[in-house]
């Protein structure tokens, strides 16, 4: 995506998670009632499905497969039409399906950015990778496993807070990598 080396991309992603989850350790309770409306908001739904409609279009712009290139202004149109379309005829779990989407497309992204690095600890956001894979294909097919597995992280203030600090100190490690190793 856009060229980001593996070093300034984990550095960023390692930030976003690291925000987010501080918000789950220091109000767990806030947190929870947020994040528990997420899966069926329209509003995010919307936003997410058109962010992986226009990156997954912008993908398919920049591979250059010769068998494709007479097609590309109709598959463009295709793609545009399908991810519109699911914005107005597919509100049930939007978010959540829009989420699996925008997954798929960052998974894409850190492995091809992973790709050429010198170091073991690619690993670290390869696995990352591969588990976004998993879960957006999960949460394309059965969007309510979603929900389930947010309810469950958020029944209590201990578990909120003990889950939002785990994924918390993965995004720190991120930042530590893309700091130091990555470089």
């Amino acid at each position: 995506m856009l060229g980001l080396n593996l070093s300034v991309l984990s550095v960023i992603l390692g930030l976003l998670v690291l925000a987010f989850n501080s918000w789950g350790v220091v109000r767990p309770a806030a947190f929870g009632v947020a994040v528990r409306r997420f899966p069926r908001s329209i509003g995010w739904g919307m936003a997410l499905m058109l962010l992986g409609t226009a990156w997954f279009i912008y993908n398919v712009s920049i591979e250059r497969i010769a068998d494709l290139e007479n097609l590309k202004k109709y598959l463009y149109a295709l793609f545009a039409v399908v991810g519109i379309g699911a914005c107005f005829f597919v509100q049930d779990y939007l978010a959540a399906r829009g989420a699996a989407v925008v997954m798929m497309l960052l998974a894409k992204t850190l492995v091809d950015a992973a790709r050429w690095a010198d170091t073991s600890w690619r690993l670290v956001v390869v696995v990352w990778a591969y588990v976004l894979v998993i879960a957006g294909i999960w949460f394309t097919i059965s969007p309510h496993r979603m929900r389930d597995m947010i309810q469950w992280a958020t029944a209590n203030e201990q578990r909120t807070r003990l889950l939002s600090g785990l994924r918390a100190a993965f995004g720190l490690l991120l930042v530590i990598l893309g700091l130091t190793v990555y470089r």
